[in-house]
């Protein structure tokens, strides 16, 4: 069985390496195009500046990735989560507690491991390019509390969801899933007014005509709108981006102040318009249901396999607790519903363009959600070149070029 495992757990690995190389290769040899639909927008020295910082985030993300599979297979494979498992059995003998120390344990190990990358890709990449703004002590108070978060939050639920297996091992699963869903819709609504504002300074937005367009867009759209703020992004970086935020009726919109700097008043009204379509076409709602769906099968799965010996014959163990046990499976499940990556992807691009179709006709200029898109792709140095077939597994939107276009066929 483990030989088998391993074999699939490269499989899918070299795939996602081999896409990731595909879209680089074509990025190079497509790279010094500019295309049609941006030959206003885009000079040859933008497109060298949005090639070559493509190219380099591919590339380190290629090294990335590579040096996560050879920890992530080493540890699996190799022995480590037997080890480690031991340890942390030899701490504690009480169910809950050693599960909880097991989760904390390799979310503290994974944190760790990932600081060089994100320096790195911080304060190397994105500082060449022009977008890092932040100074050393920002980021390293950044990482502290997003650390801390992760690890209280996380270890709570996983307190929480281990002490209903302890407490209900026949219907475990069932409870977990409400536990989880109901965690997950506390944090939607609490983040904006709790976690956010730990990161990032919000207040009014005080711009004149820009407040009274979105409310008067917002009411059009039959959208009860709460607060508009405006967020320091710039803070950190230049990239940009807008978003609602908001269980039930009433919304808020978020803005960052790098958008209101790079954007007109009638582009950022076509980008909120588009935001407002995944409300009133019920993506979000679609999607939470679609996941909580998800959620109850992954749970039931769990329990009908987790006490099946062949679990940890899957990286070569005889024997493992039950964090341990949960962990191969998670691993499995992502590698096993890896051909599937292509079909989410496929259903999130088409509610893209519903998307881009309300906000066409509740905007009523689809010029200006172009040259808003146009405008958004070429501040944040977008891939205008990727693979098609890179395009259609990993891509939540449809490539900017392609968006543009049929925009612009409508003006």
């Amino acid at each position: 069985m483990r030989d088998v495992a391993l074999s699939v757990y490269v499989a899918v690995v070299a795939a996602r390496l081999g896409l990731s190389w595909l879209n680089l290769r074509h990025l190079t040899r497509r790279g010094h195009e500019v295309p049609a639909e941006l030959r206003g927008e885009v000079d040859a020295e933008k497109l060298r500046k949005m090639s070559d910082y493509t190219a380099e985030r591919a590339r380190f993300g290629l090294v990335h990735a590579v040096a996560s599979a050879l920890v992530t297979g080493a540890f699996l494979f190799g022995g480590g989560l037997g080890a480690y498992d031991r340890w942390v059995q030899s701490l504690s003998g009480s169910f809950v507690g050693s599960g909880v120390l097991f989760v904390v344990g390799l979310l503290v190990a994974g944190a760790v491991l990932e600081v060089p990358f994100q320096l790195y890709g911080d304060f190397r990449i994105e500082q060449r390019h022009g977008f890092n703004r932040q100074t050393a002590g920002l980021w390293w108070s950044d990482w502290l509390k997003s650390t801390a978060l992760s690890l209280v939050l996380t270890g709570l639920l996983a307190a929480g969801a281990l002490a209903l297996v302890r407490a209900a091992p026949g219907t475990w699963w069932l409870w977990v899933t409400a536990l989880v869903a109901g965690v997950g819709l506390l944090m939607n609504f609490l983040s904006p007014y709790v976690i956010e504002p730990l990161f990032n300074k919000m207040e009014p937005l005080e711009v004149s005509g820009l407040s009274e367009g979105i409310r008067a867009m917002t009411e059009k759209a039959g959208v009860h709108l709460g607060r508009v703020l405006k967020v320091d992004a710039s803070r950190r970086s230049s990239h940009s981006n807008a978003y609602f935020t908001g269980l039930g009726r009433v919304k808020r919109v978020v803005l960052f102040d790098t958008l209101l700097s790079q954007m007109s008043h009638a582009q950022i009204l076509a980008v909120l318009a588009h935001e407002l379509g995944h409300w009133k076409k019920h993506h979000v709602l679609v999607r939470m249901l679609v996941m909580l769906a998800l959620l109850v099968g992954a749970a039931y799965l769990a329990f009908t396999l987790v006490p099946s010996p062949a679990v940890p014959g899957l990286v070569g163990l005889s024997a493992a607790s039950f964090p341990s046990r949960v962990v191969v499976l998670m691993v499995a499940a992502s590698s096993l519903s890896f051909p599937l990556t292509p079909l989410f992807s496929a259903w999130s691009r088409r509610d893209e363009r519903e998307a881009d179709r309300f906000a066409v006709d509740l905007h009523g200029h689809a010029g200006d959600l172009a040259d808003a898109l146009a405008k958004l792709g070429t501040e944040n140095l977008s891939n205008l070149h990727p693979h098609p077939l890179y395009a259609k597994f990993y891509y939540s939107h449809p490539p900017l070029v392609e968006r543009i276009g049929t925009l612009r066929a409508l003006v």
